[in-house]
């Protein structure tokens, strides 16, 4: 298990890859799946919750772990947005995309500030730096709301 403080922005890649792939908690890696659903957590002004779909980099949290990063991640501001998602399949991912100059060498063609899909063109030359998932069929609640939904199916 980690130990020290966390560095929310600073993820590991292979942590974020294996919590993404097998759906763990990005605190303690058990399964995060609640009878609720999963629970995903964005920061107040991260996401438009209107939206039908949600893209995120963030891997789920468990019911354990919620008040933890809600109360230390300071991207959460304490109130998170949370949302309870009956699916959230894979996406694609985000990272580097690079190409070829004439002469051979690697180059960096662009830093897209957004996820690239599994089964874009440039996926072959794009370098990943973290999974995607889309959270599909969703609630929206606030923090309060999601424990006390915890503290009635238990």
């Amino acid at each position: 298990m980690p130990t020290g403080a966390p560095i929310w922005k600073m993820m590991h890649p292979h942590r974020q890859m294996m919590t993404m792939q097998l759906l763990q908690c990005q605190v303690c890696t058990k399964p995060a799946r609640t009878k609720q659903g999963l629970i995903f957590l964005g920061g107040p002004k991260d996401q438009d919750p209107t939206q039908p779909e949600i893209l995120t980099n963030q891997p789920p949290v468990c019911a354990k772990h919620v008040r933890t990063v809600a109360a230390l991640c300071p991207h959460m501001e304490t109130q998170p947005m949370v949302f309870l998602a009956q699916s959230a399949p894979m996406y694609g991912v985000t990272g580097v995309l690079y190409g070829r100059l004439a002469s051979g060498k690697l180059h960096v063609v662009a830093r897209p500030d957004h996820a690239v899909s599994y089964g874009h063109q440039d996926l072959p030359t794009f370098l990943a730096s973290q999974m995607v998932r889309r959270i599909k069929s969703f609630r929206v609640l606030s923090l309060d709301e999601l424990l006390e939904d915890l503290d009635t199916a238990a």
